[in-house]
This record gives C-alpha cells, structure tokens and sequence, in this order.
C-alpha cells in the first residue's frame, strides 16, 4: 500500500510510520517540517501547509490517507476535496470528544455529537474542539462518502505523548513516596496505547474499512486502582498511595485532568459515562490492547529519557501535592 499521512512524527505520527514501515508498505509525509524534521530519513517528505499550500500533494496518488492533525472543517475540507480522486481510503483521526454529553455510560457511534453556533470558528477551546472533530467528520465524508473511516479516539498514550496527561502516574510512581490517588479507587479509566491504535488503522487503511469507530480501551474494564498498581509495580516502587475524595481536592482547588490526570470528579454532569465508551465496534473490526504493564513500562522507559529540566505540560506539583496530603492530615483523614 502506498500510504499518505498528513501531520508529522511527533506522538501518533510517529508510531502510524513505524507500524506501516513493519508492514512493508510505502509512507509519504506531509506538513510543514517543524516537528522531528530529521526523523525517519528513508521516508518521502512532502512539505507544505494544510492553509493553502497543498501544492506539493497535487498530481500524485496514493492508496489511502491517514490524517493526524485536523482540527478546523475548512482545511479538512480542502484536502479531501483535492485527495477526493487522488486516494482510495481516507482515515480521519476524530475523538470522543465529539459526542454532545457523556452524562449516560455506553455510548455508541449513534450517539449524537456536539454543535456549535458559528461553524467557522477556528480557535480550540473546550466548548469548540468536540464539534469542530464532528465537523471535520462530516467535510471528509462528503469527499470520500462510504470510503472513509472516522477513529473517535479516547485518552492515546504512551512514548512520545506530549501531553503528559498519562506520564504523569507511572513517573510519579517512579519518584516514590506518598502518592495522592485521586477520588474513588474503582472510577473507570479509558486509555489506548498509541501503538494500538496506529497498528489498527493502518491495517483498515488497507483494508478499505469504512465507517465510524470509537477508538478506546482496553477491552475490559480498567479502574483508576489498577492504573496506579500498574505504574507501581513496573516501577518496582515502594510508593504509597493515599486516596483523597473529589470533594476535597476541589475544596483544595486541585484542578481535574490536567493538573491531576485521569481524573474527573464524580458530580461532573459528563463523567458517568466519560470512561464508559463502547468500543465494541472497533474491536469486532480487528482493533486490539496489548497488556497496561507494556504500556505503562514502555511509556517509563521512554520518560526517564527526558532531560531534568523538563517543563510538564499536565501533573500535580510537588509542592502542591505535599500541601494537599499535609491538608488531608490535618483534616483528620490521613
């Protein structure tokens, strides 16, 4: 298959080349150059813009298209209309970000998706990300209609995730000591490895699989718990974990899921069924989990690689947390 993948090797790019090199296939990028310019030197690089200079993708053809980085419907737009009879298959990668609310656990792809009052919006906020993906959707399939896959993907993590928003536990595990667990230790956690995903979609790319997809983990329940005993053990740390209830990390203004990852307080009118997506979908169409301890040991391994003056994009500060658990003492409940 001769594969284009719009976006560059940072997270997900990276592990969708390395997955459709190990399946013998021929990788095109095209972006702009600025991230990881140097990696993967054997592979053809296309330079341009995705806002008006897609000049470098005209005249060519491709088998199929994976687009990584689409966020705004009127540059998804152009380039499904210009790869529309250029390329086969086209995989847009979404996220479950699109559904209007996830107040009710087991959502499906029926399930109705966000709205936004000014369509042509191109700033990324919490209020505009989840329907402009929606958007963004609907522009690919009317250039590829029944020729295109939407992959509503959850939480990606794993080496080179640059948001830090699952890093954040295994390092801190790593650190030792005590550990503030947030909430309740059975909440559900929904995550995928990036190398799982990217492995399932270039084999649909391939395979012409139409349709759209939620694109989360694993196959079983998780809880938070066996996240937090996942970390320790891969670790090998002797750290201990104290779980502190939503309400007071609120009342200690602890911020969920950026500041303390992977954590979404119970009265939130979207957490019941925030890490309940139904995936049953994607799963019957071949997408598979490697084991949480490869996972989490691999993600480890690639962070300890940091420098030490790395500046975390998502986690609890030290200090912060020492002042919350020292609180939480003090409150009686330590």
């Amino acid at each position: 298959m001769k594969l284009l993948i719009l976006g560059g090797p940072k997270f997900l790019g990276r592990h969708l080349i390395d997955a459709a090199l190990a399946a013998n296939h021929e990788v095109t990028l095209f972006n702009r150059g600025q991230t990881n310019p140097e990696a993967y030197p054997r592979v053809e690089k296309l330079r341009g813009d995705r806002d008006g200079g897609l000049d470098a993708l005209r005249g060519r053809r491709w088998d199929a298209v994976i687009d990584t980085c689409g966020y705004f419907p009127r540059l998804v737009e152009d380039s499904a209309r210009l790869l529309a009879d250029a390329v086969d298959h086209y995989t847009f990668v979404s996220s479950i970000s699109v559904y209007a609310s996830t107040a009710q656990p087991g959502l499906d792809e029926s399930a109705p998706v966000g709205t936004i009052e000014d369509e042509t919006v191109e700033e990324i906020t919490g209020e505009t990300y989840g329907p402009l993906k929606a958007l963004c959707e609907q522009a690919v399939e009317r250039h590829f209609p029944g020729r295109a896959s939407h992959v509503r993907a959850g939480l990606i993590v794993g080496p080179y995730d640059p948001s830090d928003r699952f890093t954040y536990w295994p390092v801190r595990l790593d650190r030792g000591g005590e550990v503030l667990a947030p909430g309740d230790p059975q909440t559900p956690v929904q995550i995928i490895d990036a190398r799982d995903l990217a492995s399932w979609m270039v084999r649909g790319a391939a395979a012409g699989t139409a349709g759209v997809f939620n694109a989360t983990g694993p196959e079983t329940p998780l809880t938070m718990a066996a996240v937090l005993a996942a970390c320790q053990q891969a670790a090998d740390s002797s750290a201990s974990p104290t779980w502190v209830p939503d309400d007071f990390l609120l009342a200690q203004e602890v911020g969920p899921w950026m500041e303390m990852p992977l954590w979404i307080p119970a009265a939130d009118e979207d957490a019941p069924g925030f890490s309940r997506i139904d995936c049953r979908r994607a799963i019957a169409a071949g997408l598979t989990f490697r084991p949480l301890a490869e996972t989490v040991r691999a993600t480890l391994n690639w962070a300890r690689q940091r420098a030490a003056d790395y500046q975390w994009r998502a986690g609890l500060a030290a200090e912060k947390e020492t002042a919350v658990l020292e609180a939480w003492r003090v409150a009686g409940k330590g």
